[in-house]
């Protein structure tokens, strides 16, 4: 006759401990509970076989590898309270139960529920209460919990679920969209509103059925979410947000910390709320989570003033105050000007070397970059100045409107220009040592508007041709530019990127890369960093905007018109929440609702609403464009900075004074 305690200590040694779980109140557990009372009889031989076995209600006995391995996984200590979803035979909840010290176990089916609850009783478990119930909506009651654990397989983690663990609590779960997809997930909770996911492998389990779970074993959706429209099922998934202003409003991005770039993005170039967002969730990700660069869509040259000023730096000569270009309003404007103190403030206490500095990333403005370029030689190789400003001769009629270059190098001899400023950028770099040994804080800077006038003499030229090469060419540059700054701050330095929606979502999910063969900046992270960057997208239904009729016109407060009727964001809009997070990762089942194309809104710095269908609206799939996406209904136009809109007792000085 078989032995059945030395076969569950063989089980435990071979099947358990030598696959690696070593958790000593796990292996002590596993040894205590006897799994055949918990089989049907006439499988009592099989109870330490390492398989599942059949319990009736078409259910299953996990086999005992994966007990143990969710339970050492959760880490179940001394005097904590379990939730235990899926009871089945009651096994689970019987081992858990010489850990923790209460387990509270549900199961859909009566039967089994009475045949569990009966044989726990029996076999002495008095700490364990079993109920008859769906499991995907927890138990209000004996909540909050310290670890919860489900042994059936789920579209997505129950809402419920997550919000009955304390902070600290642990959850684990199967999720996938089908059986053979599942992959058992282990969730964290590490503040009211975040959470850590880790991925512990492929699994298989039973469907998880319930009003957050799957409506049948079939493996088909929920009907829940089958009968809830778009809208409801946004409304569902949806994380409240407070106000940009609420300094809880960052709290809930504390899950993109492990990220080494975190792009955010905005619907438009002019509207104050997806600046104050963006800066809400910068000033998170630097003062809690050690981010040391906030590099945006702006000119470098403009952009190193403020880096000067925020990093408390001597202004390097006279200049007018950046961003006169147009569009003025995009980077001088009151939101900007906050950030901006604030990050001064933030840094002054700081040793240089920790500080968070402001970079910009575009290609844009060739002469001030000649002129960076120029002056910096000017101060640490007078000869190579001299050199630098006979290459740099061929630029200069165009410094003023570089547009025009384009046109003026198909008759002219534009391949020579392009040679000399790729050579200056080329002897730049090659002298990196001698002169870093002179001036090494101004290297970067220097270096950088060197590769920007080479590039920017490109940019100026393909433009003219149109076509998706000059975008191309500007997206690789920034995204290249972003790369210099991450390699200067060391290799833990941690960015986060403020530029256009149409910038930062993965443009292979959108009209841009499907029809136009164009890049961007969110794809070539993804493609470089994979999981280690965080694509979040920011949108709005309605308002007023900052923004011109035509290029370099007059800025105007411009009403938005309302999403459109077949857009992603009239879904939001009618999903009736003033503020709020989607992270697509934490919710399947509506990502593979919304994963079908439809339209987008972008407006620039130019807005036509008479037009707006034709001129603003973009096909995309949101779910694969971005990895998050920000919503707030209703939205104002920044305020510009300018003699108009100083505010009482603010000094026109640097580095916005004008």
């Amino acid at each position: 006759m078989l032995d059945l305690s030395r076969a569950r200590n063989r089980m435990v040694d071979m099947q358990i401990a030598r696959r690696g779980i070593n958790d000593p109140h796990t292996l002590e557990a596993m040894r205590r509970v006897p799994r055949e009372a918990f089989v049907d009889a006439g499988f009592e031989e099989f109870a330490y076989e390492d398989s599942p076995l059949p319990i009736g209600e078409g259910q299953t006995i996990s086999q005992p590898y994966i007990v143990a391995h969710m339970i050492a996984a959760a880490a179940i200590k001394p005097g904590e309270t379990v939730l235990d979803v899926g009871t089945g035979s009651g096994y689970a909840a019987a081992v858990a139960s010489q850990i923790a010290d209460r387990v509270y176990t549900i199961e859909r089916h009566p039967p089994l529920a009475e045949a569990a609850g009966r044989r726990l009783h029996e076999l002495g478990y008095d700490n364990v209460e079993v109920r008859v119930g769906d499991g995907t909506k927890g138990w209000p009651e004996a909540a909050p919990f310290d670890v919860i654990l489900v042994a059936a397989g789920g579209p997505e983690v129950p809402r419920a679920l997550k919000e009955q663990l304390v902070t600290g609590g642990r959850l684990v779960i199967p999720v996938g969209l089908d059986e053979t997809s599942q992959r058992l997930l282990k969730l964290t909770r590490t503040s009211q509103s975040d959470y850590e996911t880790e991925d512990l492998g492929a699994v298989m389990f039973v469907p998880l059925i319930g009003e957050q779970g799957w409506s049948d074993g079939s493996g088909n959706l929920a009907v829940k979410a089958r009968e809830l429209t778009l809208p409801q099922m946004i409304s569902e998934a949806a994380e409240p947000l407070p106000d940009p202003d609420d300094d809880a409003f960052g709290e809930l991005f504390d899950r993109f910390a492990d990220r080494r770039v975190v792009l955010l993005g905005e619907a438009s170039h002019g509207t104050s709320e997806f600046y104050r967002a963006r800066a809400a969730i910068t000033r998170r990700l630097i003062e809690k989570h050690g981010f040391t660069i906030v590099a945006v869509e702006a000119d470098w040259p403009d952009a190193a003033e403020i880096d000067r000023y925020v990093r408390h730096r001597p202004k390097r000569y006279d200049q007018s105050p950046p961003f006169q270009r147009f569009p003025t309003w995009m980077w001088r404007n009151t939101d900007v000007e906050a950030f901006t103190v604030w990050l001064r403030e933030h840094n002054a206490a700081l040793a240089p070397e920790r500080r968070a500095g402001f970079y910009g990333l575009d290609i844009y403005n060739m002469s001030g970059s000649i002129a960076a370029v120029l002056h910096y030689l000017d101060e640490i190789d007078p000869a190579a100045a001299a050199i630098a400003r006979q290459r740099y001769g061929c630029l200069t009629p165009w410094q003023s409107e570089p547009s025009t270059y384009g046109r003026a190098v198909l008759s002219a001899g534009y391949r020579k220009c392009e040679e000399a400023v790729i050579a200056q950028c080329r002897d730049l770099l090659e002298r990196k040592l001698d002169y870093a040994a002179k001036d090494g804080a101004d290297f970067l800077n220097a270096a950088q508007n060197a590769r920007l006038v080479a590039s920017a003499e490109r940019y100026y030229r393909i433009m003219y041709y149109g076509g998706a090469d000059s975008w191309n060419l500007r997206d690789t540059h920034m995204f290249e530019t972003l790369n210099h700054i991450l390699e200067s701050r060391g290799p833990d330095a941690k960015a986060v990127v403020w530029a256009h929606n149409s910038h930062i979502g993965d443009a292979r999910h959108t009209d841009m890369g499907l029809v136009r063969d164009e890049l961007n900046i969110g794809q070539l992270c993804r493609q470089r960093f994979g999981e280690k960057s965080a694509l979040i997208g920011l949108g709005t239904h309605t308002g007023t905007v900052a923004a011109a009729s035509d290029w370099d016109g007059d800025m105007e407060i411009m009403r938005v018109r309302p999403s459109h009727r077949n857009s992603y964001e009239r879904l939001c809009h009618e999903a009736a929440m003033e503020r709020f997070l989607l992270d697509f990762s934490r919710h399947n089942v509506l990502a593979k609702r919304l994963i079908e194309p439809r339209l987008e809104r972008f407006i620039g710095v130019i807005y036509r609403p008479q037009t707006e269908l034709l001129s603003h609206y973009a096909e995309a799939s949101l779910p694969r464009q971005f990895d998050a996406f920000v919503w707030l209904d209703e939205t104002s136009a920044v305020t510009p900075l300018g003699p108009e809109n100083v505010r009482a007792g603010t000094p026109d000085t640097y580095p916005f004074g004008l």
